[in-house]
């Protein structure tokens, strides 16, 4: 099997961005963003769907964490387009709920080279220590559009804003490593158009 694995370098005049990501990995992850709350997030992303990911970034956080925020979700979304390559064989669409004491939430994706965001929760605080809620939506989306998924995020219900971002993100990696899954009943890609 080829390996399914890339990585990226992102310099700007806001940030400077290193990222790598295997996708089919053991959930090792060695993340230094300069943004405290999306290093935890995507540690708990690269744990639960089985990835290995790299990123080592840096920016003008002194401004906010907006531009550090959208950007590695620009890499990670070009990054996991790349690894995931032709896209033969693979399952395709994923679907998880994950609850977190009192919240649950549903991430749906399917890796039909059509992006789309569909974000469907309201947190009940604008930040989470420093940082501003408003910024998972901004992440996800640029998520999304870069891998070129479709990412459907449902929070059913919750009231507190940590559990409901965390059980988001290990709901979108175990939805991810479901889709991304080889399906030995699968021939080819897996789409009458004969391509993603």
């Amino acid at each position: 099997m080829t390996e399914r694995k890339s990585s990226i370098e992102r310099n700007t005049k806001e940030t400077q961005i290193q990222l790598a990501m295997n996708i089919d990995g053991e959930g090792q992850s060695e993340i230094s963003t300069g943004v405290p709350f999306m290093t935890h997030m995507l540690d708990l992303f690269t744990k639960h769907g089985h990835f290995d990911l790299t990123v080592k970034a840096s920016g003008d956080t002194e401004v906010d964490d907006h531009h550090t925020t959208e950007d590695i979700g620009i890499c990670l979304g070009e990054v996991f387009k790349e690894a995931l390559g032709d896209k033969k064989g693979i399952r395709r669409y994923g679907n998880a709920f994950v609850p977190m004491d009192e919240t649950l939430a549903q991430v749906v994706v399917d890796l039909s080279n059509r992006p789309h965001l569909e974000f469907r929760a309201q947190f009940p605080g604008e930040k989470v220590g420093t940082f501003d809620t408003e910024l998972i939506h901004e992440f996800l989306w640029k998520f999304a559009l870069e891998a070129r998924m479709n990412l459907h995020v449902i929070v059913h219900y919750g009231h507190n804003t940590h559990h409901m971002a965390e059980a988001v993100f290990k709901a979108m990696a175990r939805a991810l490593d479901e889709a991304t899954q080889l399906d030995p009943r699968v021939k080819g890609i897996p789409s009458t158009k004969g391509m993603l």
